[in-house]
């Protein structure tokens, strides 16, 4: 199932709909390379890409939230911080075991559709407060 950065996932915020656009790409390029039978090629790129993007990503987005008082700050950031320990629990499963199936699984179907629902839901909440905050 390839991921189409679409009106139901847009925040309004520019920096973080163009940090989700490259979730979506990432995600994408998996979907691709493994229809193609080069998902074990690609699943070390989407593994850094990941790491890389939860801490940069939710740096931002958790930035925006103390800048502008969002009231459900911490349970987002708990979201975020839960979501960091399942990137990590990945890490060490190709760190230990290298690519398989069930890992190209969980990153194509658990990790993206967790982060469209977060995107569709808690990050839209996000960025209405803030726009309701200016």
């Amino acid at each position: 199932m390839i991921y189409t950065f679409d009106k139901s996932l847009e925040t309004g915020n520019t920096a973080i709909d163009t940090q989700h656009k490259e979730l979506i790409d990432a995600m994408n390029n998996l979907l691709t390379a493994c229809a193609q039978g080069k998902g074990r090629e690609e699943i070390k790129n989407t593994i850094k890409f990941l790491v890389d993007y939860t801490v940069k990503h939710f740096n931002d987005e958790e930035k925006l939230q103390k800048q502008y008082n969002y009231p459900d700050y911490a349970a987002h950031k708990k979201l975020h911080d839960d979501f960091k320990e399942e990137v990590k629990k990945i890490v060490e499963e190709y760190e230990q075991d290298g690519t398989s199936v069930v890992l190209t699984f969980k990153i194509n179907n658990i990790i993206a559709s967790w982060l469209i629902k977060h995107i569709k839901g808690e990050d839209k909440k996000v960025a209405a407060f803030i726009k309701n905050s200016k």
